[in-house]
């Protein structure tokens, strides 16, 4: 199953090409933003093999982690992001 897993935007890589560096349980990833308006270093994002599909706000971002972890389908798409190309 593949799911968005919530991250933070901790950088803006390349404004022109609207991609944003997302930290997701530590580690950090080059992912594009180029769907959403108004990102900025801080928000919180829905990230999907490689895109941002939406922004959440911090609580939803820590209920979704839970979430996810209790259902065990975390491990498999931290991995996939962990393996992911910046």
């Amino acid at each position: 199953m593949c799911l968005a897993i919530p991250g933070k935007i901790v950088e803006m890589v390349d404004e022109e090409n609207r991609i944003a560096k997302v930290e997701i349980g530590g580690v950090r990833r080059g992912v594009n933003v180029g769907m959403l308006d108004d990102i900025k270093i801080g928000d919180y994002v829905l990230v999907h093999v490689g895109f941002a599909m939406s922004k959440v706000d911090e609580q939803q971002a820590e209920e979704t982690l839970r979430l996810l972890q209790e259902l065990g389908s975390y491990q498999e798409e931290f991995a996939q992001f962990q393996t992911a190309i910046n």
